[in-house]
């Protein structure tokens, strides 16, 4: 038996497909260094590495708030060089499979927060000496840029968007409207 609309209603029929366009061979591609998150990365580093050598330089690199921010610096360094090696490369785009952007959205929270720590430890040490507050500003510099970064991972995941290729969402809806009966 058939059911039907009671009269004088409205139904309406959705229908959501999503394609996913992505190129599975590694390559080189120089142009996401110029993208924001390719931006970002790059200043992540940069940043990451200005800390590190600074605490490496410095005669109180024994002390354990800069040996906090050298270890946090280098493990940083070398993850998102990974990462940007990735990206320009095409691996992410190869493995699209894997959740990337939520690990990289976590990974920048995690980060966020040890940098917060790390950098107001360093500025309440001071009046130690000036390098404390040269970490601590770079580490506050270096803590935004991975909070954007982690904020825009989260808009992404938000939307639905893949971390390399291309993925196109389209919505059909289709009222049907059903005549009332006199």
């Amino acid at each position: 038996m058939m059911q039907s609309s009671p009269p004088g209603v409205t139904t309406t029929t959705t229908v959501t497909t999503s394609n996913t366009n992505v190129q599975t061979n590694i390559r080189y591609d120089p142009d996401y260094i110029k993208t924001i998150p390719g931006m970002l990365k790059c200043a992540q580093i940069i940043l990451n590495l200005l800390v590190f050598l600074c605490v490496t330089f410095s005669v109180y690199s024994y002390l354990g708030q800069l040996s906090f921010m050298s270890f946090i610096c280098g493990l940083g360094f070398w993850c998102t060089g990974i990462m940007l090696g990735f990206y320009v490369f095409h691996v992410i785009e190869k493995f699209y499979h894997i959740p990337w952007l939520k690990i990289e959205m976590f990974f920048c929270g995690i980060w966020t927060i040890f940098l917060m720590i790390g950098s107001t430890i360093s500025f309440a040490y001071l009046t130690h000496a000036s390098v404390f507050g040269v970490v601590g500003f770079f580490g506050y510099l270096n803590m935004v840029a991975y909070g954007y970064d982690g904020f825009l991972k989260f808009k992404g995941v938000q939307n639905g968007e893949i971390a390399q290729g291309e993925r196109v969402v389209s919505k059909t809806t289709n009222p049907n409207s059903v005549p009332p009966a006199y």
